[in-house]
């Protein structure tokens, strides 16, 4: 099976073969690919980093051998933004990234840092299936800060929701912690990430931090519940 890197700042992933088709993901600069289908225009891939599937433009990637893959040093941009020079020149780079790097193995942020991680998105604005600092979504958000902190979660909050260990109560939470919140179908629809006890961190119309309690988020600028507390999980 051919492989593939992504060679721009920030692809869209595709339901269909076709830029008008929604977009359901986004692949971040150096992130690596499996090629499912090669049509032209468009390829189907299948990401390395979380196993998602979809539609990129074919001048977004290239191909690359399995040697290149085996073999390849990387180092993940751990900061919002990074001027990184390629072949092509200077390319602006999101948090998340991968660069090529002269050392064995990746350097992940420590564990403890994850509330400064996180706070580095604040006012990013809220993009349906985003996951860069150009525009992200809930889950987008999550995996994208813990993807630097070295933990890999899935794609969207329902998945993540099954990942870590259930916490009783509100209180017991801590920076890191993540908070899943359902719809009137009982379906998790969106999630957030723990400051503190009491401050969670989450993309809704933009990064943003707003209280929470045993209801749900409390968003102080409307002065109103805006989402439905399900359950608490520990990921650390």
């Amino acid at each position: 099976m051919d492989k593939g890197i992504c060679t721009v700042s920030v692809a869209a992933i595709r339901a269909e073969q076709s830029h008008q088709s929604e977009m359901t993901s986004q692949l971040l600069y150096g992130e690596t690919v499996d090629v499912l289908e090669d049509k032209g225009k468009f390829i189907k891939i299948k990401m390395d980093f979380d196993g998602y599937e979809g539609w990129i433009d074919a001048q977004q990637i290239s191909k690359i051998s399995e040697d290149y893959f085996d073999h390849r040093k990387t180092q993940l941009v751990n900061s919002t933004l990074q001027m990184y020079n390629t072949s092509q020149g200077a390319i602006l780079l999101s948090i998340g990234s991968e660069v090529n790097s002269e050392k064995s193995e990746t350097e992940f942020l420590k564990k403890q840092d994850v509330a400064e991680t996180a706070k580095q998105f604040l006012n990013v604005p809220y993009l349906w299936s985003g996951r860069s600092f150009f525009g992200i979504d809930c889950s987008g958000f999550v995996q994208l800060i813990y993807k630097v902190h070295g933990i890999s979660l899935p794609r969207e909050a329902q998945p993540q929701a099954e990942i870590g260990k259930v916490l009783s109560f509100v209180e017991e939470s801590k920076a890191g912690d993540l908070a899943f919140f359902e719809n009137t179908d009982g379906l998790i629809t969106h999630v957030g990430m723990m400051l503190n006890n009491q401050e969670i961190i989450h993309a809704y119309g933009k990064v943003r931090v707003d209280l929470l309690d045993s209801t749900g988020i409390f968003n102080k600028e409307l002065n109103k519940h805006t989402h439905k507390l399900r359950f608490l999980r520990s990921i650390f």
